[in-house]
């Protein structure tokens, strides 16, 4: 069919408000948000992040009152991140097998307070209890080992969804991890904890403030190019997401969001299942500094990237704008 002017005139639907939201092509709500938290150790505190304006790490027991606030404004999960204590960091990470640790405290606090009303994500990897700062264990000449690392990854999802985590996420790009704990849930009996894989999880130079908020930053020796992707690699994402789903994932996530549209892009029309994105640490810092220097409207900023990760075929969006967005949207 061949369209021309002036029988095609494409500005008149956009004339009127009413009109717009009528043609919208793509609809963000609350429900497609999942608000990450950082947890820290005490009672009452409420420690701001300086590398991310507006993000705090909470103690266990204000950790449950943000699950509540998610809860009144329509989010449906929170995503859960440790800020271990130093001197309960080691070479091998045991804290994340302790099953008081601050984790599995925080999952416990949630549910009590919040019953099944919200979901609960938690992340696996160990570089929140490694002394060096790295996602698995490290032999003598500092490479990430995959096999012995992925064997305590199975312990720490186990010890997660005994806590009572109904997602448990894998964000440490070990080869084989997903079948695993795949297989260690179902053993275990946990038939309904799903896995959200960080499938394709890149190198990417996005992740400064997280590390501060986790506390790894600072003691993380050499990168961590081994085991996480390439940027320059797209055609490598579509394998990655296909083996983690082979081998058990419910749903898959790309990591970071905005600067990797197009891989979601491809993710969705490969496979057609449920991807999600990250919207990480440093593209949260850029809107929030671009913002504060007048480069634009934090609002019309943050709702705008997120618009996009709906469009390129996101199921939803880890961010930790999700309180702010949701605001918003409600009206």
């Amino acid at each position: 069919m061949t369209r021309s002017y002036p029988n095609t005139r494409l500005r008149r639907t956009r004339a009127h408000g009413w009109s717009r939201a009528m043609h919208r092509e793509t609809v963000l709500t609350p429900a497609d948000l999942i608000w990450p938290l950082f947890v820290t150790d005490g009672q009452g505190v409420e420690d701001p992040v300086a590398s991310l304006p507006g993000v705090s790490r909470w103690s266990v027991e204000l950790i449950a009152a943000r699950a509540k606030e998610a809860v009144a404004l329509g989010i449906p999960c929170i995503a859960l991140f440790p800020n271990t204590p130093a001197n309960l960091r080691s070479d091998k990470g045991d804290e994340a097998l302790n099953p008081d640790n601050l984790m599995c405290r925080a999952i416990r606090a949630v549910r009590d307070a919040c019953g099944n009303d919200v979901g609960i994500l938690t992340d696996v990897a160990l570089d929140p209890y490694t002394s060096h700062g790295q996602d698995g264990l490290v032999d003598e000449a500092g490479y990430v080992v995959n096999d012995d690392t992925v064997a305590v990854l199975v312990d720490q999802a186990l010890n997660q969804a005994e806590a009572g985590a109904d997602i448990i996420a894998p964000s440490d790009m070990m080869d084989g991890r997903i079948k695993a704990i795949r297989m260690a849930l179902e053993m275990g009996g946990h038939h309904n904890v799903q896995i959200m894989s960080y499938a394709a999880k890149y190198a990417s130079a996005f992740y400064g403030p997280f590390r501060d908020a986790v506390g790894s930053g600072g003691l993380l020796k050499g990168d961590k190019k081994t085991y996480q992707m390439d940027p320059a690699n797209g055609d490598e994402a579509l394998a990655e997401v296909e083996l983690d789903l082979a081998e058990g994932a419910d749903s898959v996530m790309v990591k970071p969001g905005l600067a990797y549209l197009d891989i979601i892009w491809r993710v969705k029309q490969a496979f057609n299942v449920p991807v999600f994105a990250y919207q990480v640490s440093g593209e949260y810092a850029l809107i929030e500094a671009g913002a504060a220097a007048g480069a634009g409207d934090r609002d019309a900023l943050l709702m705008e990237k997120l618009l996009s990760f709906k469009r390129a075929g996101c199921s939803g969006v880890l961010t930790y704008h999700a309180p702010v967005a949701a605001r918003l949207l409600n009206g």
